[in-house]
């Protein structure tokens, strides 16, 4: 069982398809099916079922394999950026995931913190949905996501970062702005903008449940799961809209909106950086979050 077979069949299994591993590792497909056919040989074992002429799933022994693979290759990662610690050689590579509301109002002064204090690591940030963001880092994509709390699922480890509440957004002026306190039955008089329906938006369906339990009805006249776009809507008088602000940071100033806060409806909640628990950390990931905290 040599290394580059190892690394061959861990893309394979991990994307499902030759195909696609063969453009992930810049390899033909021939030469990773060669690698996994000499695997099977050596472990004499079926490592994946062949169904039909391009699906591909993993054997029992497969699935062993690639816990062993994945866990093999983190370490050797780690190995890697340890040897280089040793040698004083400065290089590393960190990724990171989160929202695109996240990315532009949080994470800059951090960021530029970081690059400051190492400038010798390759930073990758990607703007990904929160679901998105949970794949990337169950798949060890990425190293840190960061997400909201009620939808960090057990299996990963979470660190605490902000505080967040749901406020209500609309623009100054709003006859929304005297009501004391608002209400959602007085909300719902108003045209809404809304996340887009589906399996990843967790605002959406927060919202619709909320809506059905208080049995009211509601006019959405506009979809979008992009905070800074429906703020710029909301200041134009469209609609009113929601959002998760940072509790004790002034949302978005210089534009003509109030954020109200909507207590009595929504609990507070926090953003943390999501990583999974049998990642190792080298030092230089780890003073990413010593500098969130």
């Amino acid at each position: 069982m040599e290394w580059q077979q190892i690394i061959g069949f861990y893309h394979v299994a991990r994307l499902g398809s030759f195909t696609r591993a063969a453009e992930a590792t810049f390899r033909t497909q021939s030469a990773l099916t060669h690698q996994v056919k000499a695997l099977e040989t050596d472990l004499d074992c079926l490592l994946f079922e062949r169904i039909g002429k391009r699906k591909i799933l993993l054997t029992s022994a497969g699935k062993r394999l690639f816990a062993f693979a994945e866990a093999l290759i983190e370490k050797y990662d780690y190995l890697l950026e340890d040897l280089n610690e040793i040698r004083e050689v400065k290089k590393g590579h960190l990724k990171i995931a989160a929202p695109f509301t996240t990315l532009y109002h949080l994470l800059p002064v951090p960021i530029k913190r970081y690059t400051k204090q190492f400038p010798w690591v390759e930073l990758t940030i990607l703007d990904r949905s929160q679901q998105n963001v949970l794949h990337l880092v169950r798949e060890g994509d990425i190293d840190f996501g960061i997400i909201l709390e009620s939808l960090a699922p057990k299996e990963l480890a979470s660190v605490r970062w902000k505080k967040t509440l749901t406020a209500l957004i609309v623009a100054k002026g709003h006859p929304l702005t005297k009501e004391k306190p608002v209400s959602m039955d007085k909300i719902v008089r108003y045209p809404l903008i809304l996340p887009p329906m589906g399996a990843g938006s967790h605002g959406r369906r927060r919202l619709d449940d909320l809506f059905s339990k208080l049995g009211l009805e509601y006019n959405v006249v506009m979809e979008t799961s992009n905070v800074e776009l429906s703020s710029a809507y909301c200041e134009m008088g469209f609609g009113v809209s929601f959002a998760t602000i940072v509790k004790d940071i002034p949302a978005r100033t210089g534009k003509n909106l109030v954020f109200i806060p909507l207590t009595d409806y929504f609990k507070p909640e926090y953003l943390v950086v999501v990583m999974r628990k049998d990642k190792i950390l080298s030092p230089f990931k780890q003073a990413f979050l010593d500098l969130l905290s």
